[in-house]
């Protein structure tokens, strides 16, 4: 029986309100993860004694402070990467009028906090937000909160929590009313610690604070295991050919759309010794068993999508082999977690070989059963390199996350576990996948090198000899040239404000048959529209801004990311891909490299031209060289190929055999 971590949202509101107990509080099973680990230090800042949350979720004793007991900090407190943790704070603080700076790591201060700020500062809270609009660091200046009355668009935990919270703060009536009922944890656990709270209808769905309380009673709970966690082994095991057992997951009626979903695609999965942790009023557990089954494609939408939200990316996967396709519509919230959330699983779906298209509210995914493999990026987000993990998992996948350790905040020993899992055969029985891969995976290629070193010739040729795709990376800066152009931007803003604009349309490669074509808006652009005159006069400006490179590295990367990729340019192997398995750096003499550039202009050679293009080339190359945005390097560890008494097939041959060193897959 394999047992998971506690309840994230659960044990973020049971150390919150446990510090504000007349009385010590018992907690056991809390999660140990770098989420939960934020709020505790925030409030051992603030004057209460939190233990060290235990790597084995053991009991924790904590002597609350009493509703007016915190204090306010000297210094910013910071909520790391965890949502919760802010937006509640933010509730808390306000209701409280202690004021405080909140602040978090990169991920979490572009993240919005006035679907928080907003209803609490109409009710007379006051705040000033001290980085970008909307955003953490936010300063809590206090103010006297009166009734909060609020009617939310969106169905959110979050939201509904950081309200009550600052009604308790505050002594002041709270009245929600969210389209369809979030999740119910803050609701239940108020009531345990005796305070009155409502909760009327379904949809539209409130939820009212009548009487604040004078005092919280102590809380004796134990957190069972988070059905968000869970639900990552259990699409693992509903995909595969044996049966899994996990212990005493969470049922709240609130967050089991999951399991709803999963049955409807026609997984076996029952509930065992059902219970309520504690007493009745608790939250609801059960044991999950769940057995392999052919899945097939479903919708998924509506009502039902706030029961479900964080368990949308861990979907997807279980989408990507379900026989048919399955739509998700309605869950635009997902644009505003860790990462936007449909736009990794776009982008990370289509690396490895499934077919996606992503909306401005989900996604549609097409179902297969063939191998998939590739390097995908977590964009900073647990969910997305869980659910990845579980998907390289599967027999006959061959799929690498970029950054492992991110699942810390929510998992602590995923990867442990589902190597586990695999090592008992219990879920995987008849056959084997692997986290990181079966077989080596496609190489990117990369030809660096100085102009008319035919790295482009080159790159194409040797893409059609292996059957990789070839990427051109300059079609992107074409793009973004053209985006700019296209733009009420004046160009003597590009260099300060380009990006916004570049960023705005959404550039992207979608994959053709041999390479890639542009996408801006989700569309292809015309070849006629990137090879016009005035984005040919422009792309070179367009190129050297530094804002614009970088943000053009997301969509090479990705349409890099599950290999088989040849590319050129002059910083490929040094800057873009520095962690390519093959990196080429083409030369040749300088004579020989204006020989073939007169040839490619459709020039007559002789000795005076030749002279003339090869001073040309050379004042070029130590432009190109001291330019202070990509400078022309050969990147480490590349191999130095000298064509200069090469023909075009000999060079052609020389990078092919390097490729064919290292992978032999590529038919040698």
């Amino acid at each position: 029986m394999i047992r998971i971590p506690g309840d994230k949202s659960i044990s973020h509101r049971a150390l919150l309100l446990s510090a504000l107990s007349f009385a010590p509080s018992r907690l056991e099973g809390l999660l140990p993860g770098e989420d939960c680990r934020s709020t505790a230090g925030i409030l051992r800042a603030m004057g209460c004694e939190i233990p060290p949350l235990p790597g084995d979720g053991g009991p924790i004793r904590i002597q609350g402070v009493g509703l007016r007991g915190l204090r306010g900090s000297g210094s910013a407190l910071d909520c790391g990467n965890s949502g919760t943790t802010a937006r509640l704070l933010l509730g808390l603080l306000s209701g409280l009028g202690i004021p405080a700076v909140l602040t978090g790591d990169a991920s979490l201060r572009r993240r919005p906090m006035r679907r928080v700020t907003d209803p609490l500062a109409e009710a007379g809270a006051r705040f000033r937000e001290e980085g970008d609009p909307g955003c953490l660091p936010i300063r809590v200046d206090g103010g006297e909160l009166e009734a909060i009355h609020h009617t939310s668009r969106v169905a959110s935990a979050q939201v509904k929590s950081a309200l009550l919270l600052a009604g308790v703060g505050a002594g002041a009536e709270v009245d929600v009313t969210e389209p369809t009922a979030s999740r119910d944890h803050t609701e239940r656990m108020l009531r345990r610690m005796g305070v009155q709270v409502q909760q009327v209808g379904a949809a539209p769905h409130r939820v009212v604070l009548p009487a604040p309380p004078s005092r919280l009673d102590p809380l004796e709970l134990h957190v069972p295991g988070d059905i968000s966690s869970a639900a990552f082994l259990l699409v693992l095991a509903a995909l595969g050919r044996g049966s899994l057992e996990i212990a005493n997951v969470g049922l709240n009626p609130t967050r089991t759309g999951v399991l709803e979903v999963l049955r409807r695609m026609g997984a076996h999965i029952s509930v065992e010794s059902p219970r309520e942790m504690d007493d009745p009023g608790g939250e609801p557990a059960g044991d999950l068993v769940v057995g392999g089954s052919r899945l097939q494609g479903t919708r998924i939408g509506g009502g039902e999508i706030p029961s479900l939200i964080d368990e949308i990316p861990i979907l997807a996967v279980a989408a990507a082999r379900a026989e048919g396709t399955t739509e998700i519509r309605d869950a635009a919230e997902l644009r505003v977690k860790e990462t936007d959330r449909i736009r990794a699983l776009t982008l990370n779906l289509r690396a490895v070989g499934v077919e996606v298209e992503e909306l401005e509210d989900g996604l549609v995914i097409q179902g297969s059963d063939h191998p998939l493999q590739g390097r995908i990026r977590a964009f900073g987000d647990h969910r997305i390199a869980m659910a990845f993990g579980v998907l390289g998992a599967l027999p006959g996948n061959s799929i690498e996350v970029d950054d492992r350790q991110v699942v810390e905040v929510s998992y602590p020993g995923f990867w442990e576990q589902l190597r586990e899992v695999h090592r008992r055969g219990t879920a995987l029985s008849g056959g084997a996948g692997s986290v990181s891969a079966l077989t080596p995976p496609r190489p990117v290629v990369t030809l660096d090198g100085p102009a008319a070193s035919g790295k482009s010739s080159t790159a194409q040729a040797v893409a059609g000899a292996l059957g990789f795709r070839h990427l051109d990376s300059g079609a992107l800066y074409r793009a973004a040239a053209l985006a700019l152009l296209e733009s009420d931007l004046p160009a003597d803003q590009w260099v300060d404000r380009g990006v916004e604009a570049v960023a705005r349309r959404r550039l992207e490669l979608g994959e053709t048959e041999h390479g890639f074509e542009v996408l801006m808006d989700g569309r292809p652009v015309e070849q006629e529209a990137l090879r016009s005159p005035r984005v040919t006069e422009r792309v070179s400006e367009v190129a050297a801004i530094p804002s614009i490179r970088e943000l053009i590295l997301d969509p090479l990367r990705t349409a890099a990311a599950r290999g088989g990729v040849v590319t050129d340019g002059r910083d490929m192997g040094s800057v873009v891909f520095p962690d390519a398995q093959v990196k080429v750096y083409l030369t040749a003499s300088l004579p020989e490299r204006a020989r073939r550039r007169i040839l490619q202009d459709g020039g007559e050679l002789s000795a005076v031209r030749i002279e003339e293009e090869a001073r040309r080339l050379a004042e070029r190359d130590a432009r190109d060289r001291n330019r202070a945005v990509a400078p022309l390097r050969r990147p480490e560890g590349a191999l130095d190929v000298d064509t200069t008494g090469l023909d075009f097939s000999g060079q052609v041959q020389v990078v092919v055999d390097r490729v064919r060193e290292i992978w032999p897959a590529s038919g040698a």
